[in-house]
């Protein structure tokens, strides 16, 4: 291999067609001490992370900033956050343990479920259609997750978090502090994260029942009947409200008699 002869290997066509935060990916990919294959998927994940996160904080930071004093009264935004402290926990230890694939993991496992659930969930509430207390716990739970979950992930993908955060705060996010679990979960309360867990379980049963019917999410529904163990059903009960707006859900009942959660659509 010889550079002069132009057969030697460089990164620069990785670069140039996913972009440095993907090779940033797919080494963090690989454990200490740990051989790591060349997989040009791992690349293509890489990148499609850094646009979800790119786009994701587009729309969290569309609204207008929270006031300094709003308070987080939801118990589906408190949830969220109680689950977001654990994530935080996590990935500390691991990064104390040298561990730092295991703390992308938990990082990015947590951020999908954000996207996926979390953002669908409390849109409507985030625009006002319940009011502006309930508007100010969604905007204010929004923000404070991007911060957090922007310095988590500022080790990995490291342009894409400075870009953002250039957008909203001062300075270089790679000088900022790294967030506190316990913090975040002073702010969580007494919530058990539990809660989007399985309020995410019934939208999901909602989305596929839709799907399966060749339906828009966005199309309205009669009703859903969620059934399950009292505990679970008492978790989604405290989201009843934001899941029935993001399933676009007519009449939404629970009934106890499962061993776990199941929903039932009529369209």
């Amino acid at each position: 291999m010889s550079k002069s002869k132009g057969n030697a290997i460089t990164p620069i066509n990785l670069l140039d067609e996913y972009g440095s935060d993907a090779l940033h990916y797919w080494s963090a990919s690989g454990r200490l001490g740990v051989d790591s294959a060349f997989e040009p998927g791992q690349f293509k994940i890489g990148r499609r992370l850094a646009m979800k996160l790119l786009n994701a904080s587009k729309f969290v930071l569309s609204f207008a900033a929270p006031a300094t004093d709003a308070v987080i009264t939801e118990p589906i935004d408190r949830a969220l956050l109680a689950g977001l402290a654990d994530v935080v926990a996590e990935a500390t230890t691991a990064f104390d343990a040298y561990n730092h694939t295991r703390a992308l993991e938990v990082t990015e496992t947590f951020f999908w479920a954000f996207c996926d659930d979390y953002l669908e969930l409390v849109k409507e509430r985030a625009y006002g259609s319940r009011g502006e207390v309930e508007a100010a716990s969604a905007l204010a739970t929004l923000t404070t997750a991007l911060s957090v979950l922007l310095r988590l992930f500022a080790p990995f993908l490291v342009f894409v978090t400075e870009e953002v955060w250039s957008w909203w705060q001062e300075g270089s996010i790679h000088r900022a502090a790294w967030p506190s679990a316990d913090e975040v979960r002073a702010l969580a309360g007494d919530a058990d994260a539990g809660a989007l867990k399985a309020t995410s379980v019934a939208l999901s049963g909602v989305r596929r029942a839709k799907s399966d019917a060749k339906l828009s999410m966005r199309a309205g529904i009669t009703s859903v009947v969620v059934r399950g163990p009292q505990r679970l059903l008492d978790l989604v009960e405290l989201a009843a409200p934001d899941l029935r707006a993001a399933g676009r859900v007519g009449e939404l009942t629970f009934a106890n008699g499962t061993d776990e959660l199941k929903v039932e659509v009529t369209l």
